[in-house]
C-alpha cells in the first residue's frame, strides 16, 4: 500500500495521532480509566492493523513524531517502543501469546511515573534525588499497579518488572527463558528508542550512532537481538533524515533488503535549498550514497509528507 492522495495521507497520519493520544491518556490516568487491561488490548490491536497496511508509513510517522518534539514523551516512547516490539517479534517468529506479553508490556511499562516522564523531557536539570528514586522503583510500582488494575497476564506483568534489570542479559537468547528473553527484547527496544528522541537537557542522537550504541551494547552471544532489531528498522528507519555524499538533503522512506540501502526521498539541494518536488532514490541502485544520519534536532526544514509518502509507490 502506499498513500494515494492527500486525503489517505491525512486519514493515516490522523489514526497514529489518535492512537499516540488515546495512549497517552490512559497512560495519564489508568486508575480513571474503565476496563484498562482492555483497553490496552485494543490498542495493541489498532497498532496491529495500522502496521499491517503499511509497516514503513508507519515507521515514518512514528520516527518523525518522536524524533522531532518532546511533547507527550511518555505516550511517544510507548508506541515507538510497542512497534518495535511488535516487528521484532515477528522478525525473531516468536509465538503470539508472547508477542502479546512483549507488546502490552512495552505499552505499560512505565506507567507508575507517566507524568514524571513528561517532566523529565522537558526539564534541563539532572534528575533530582526524589526523581531518581521514582525511576528507580518505577518497574515494580508499575507491574504492582498492573495488577490492581486487571492485568492478569503473569508474563506481562513480569516483564515490566524486570525490564530495568541487569541480570540475565549475557548468554545464548535462545537458551533465555520465555520472560527473560522478552524482557531482553524490551530491554534493547527500550534504550533505542530512548536514544533517538530528543529531551530539553539533549538533543536525540541520530538513528545510526544509537544503532551502533545498540550494538555495542550486546554481549557476543546476545547480539542476535540486536541484529533483529536492526533487520527491523535498519541502520537508517523510515523518517531519519540522511545527508547524502551529494550533500543533498534527504529523509528515509522505505526500508530495502538490505539494511544500510533504503529507499530515500531527496529533499534539499546541496546548497540548503528545499526541493519544490522531492524525488525518490533507491540508494541500492548506485550515488548519491548516505554519508550520515542527522538527528531529527537538528534539521529545520518544514517538509510536505504527504508528497514524500507520495513517493513510496514508486519504490
Amino acid at each position: 500500500m502506499h498513500v494515494k492522495d492527500e486525503n489517505e495521507y491525512e486519514d493515516l497520519l490522523a489514526e497514529w495521532s489518535d492512537l499516540e493520544s488515546g495512549l497517552g491518556i490512559i497512560l495519564g490516568s489508568p486508575e480513571s480509566t474503565q476496563e484498562f487491561a482492555h483497553r490496552v488490548l485494543q490498542y495493541d490491536r489498532w497498532m496491529q492493523s495500522l502496521l499491517q497496511r503499511d509497516p514503513d508509513a508507519g515507521l515514518y510517522l512514528l520516527f518523525q513524531l518522536a524524533g522531532n518534539s518532546p511533547v507527550g514523551y511518555s505516550a511517544s516512547h510507548a508506541l515507538v517502543c510497542g512497534v518495535l516490539c511488535h516487528l521484532t517479534a515477528n522478525q525473531l517468529s516468536l509465538p503470539p501469546k508472547e508477542r502479546d506479553s512483549l507488546v502490552r508490556a512495552a505499552f505499560t511499562m512505565n506507567v507508575a511515573m507517566t507524568a514524571m516522564q513528561d517532566v523529565l523531557a522537558n526539564q534541563s536539570e539532572r534528575p533530582s534525588p526524589v526523581q531518581q528514586e521514582m525511576i528507580r522503583v518505577h518497574p515494580v510500582k508499575s507491574a504492582m499497579l498492573l495488577g490492581t488494575m486487571g492485568v492478569q497476564d503473569e508474563d506481562w506483568l513480569e516483564i515490566v518488572g524486570n525490564h530495568h534489570d541487569n541480570q540475565g542479559d549475557g548468554g545464548d537468547i535462545h537458551a533465555a527463558s520465555g520472560t527473560a528473553r522478552l524482557t531482553r527484547i524490551l530491554k534493547l527496544v527500550d534504550r533505542y528508542a530512548a536514544m533517538i528522541s530528543p529531551r530539553l537537557s539533549r538533543a536525540g542522537r541520530s538513528a545510526t550512532e544509537s544503532a551502533r550504541a545498540v550494538m555495542a551494547n550486546s554481549s557476543a552471544k546476545s547480539d542476535e537481538l540486536g541484529h533483529a532489531l536492526m533487520r527491523v528498522v535498519g541502520l537508517c528507519p523510515p523518517g531519519t533524515f540522511v545527508r547524502m555524499d551529494s550533500d543533498e538533503l534527504g529523509v528515509v522512506l522505505r526500508r530495502s533488503a538490505r539494511a544500510n540501502q533504503p529507499y530515500v526521498a531527496i529533499v534539499g539541494s546541496a546548497d540548503g535549498q528545499l526541493l519544490a518536488t522531492p524525488r525518490l532514490h533507491a540508494t541500492a541502485d548506485g550515488a548519491p550514497h548516505i554519508r550520515a544520519a542527522l538527528p531529527a534536532s537538528g534539521v529545520r526544514a518544514q517538509l510536505n509528507h504527504y508528497q514524500i509518502l507520495a513517493l513510496a509507490g514508486h519504490a
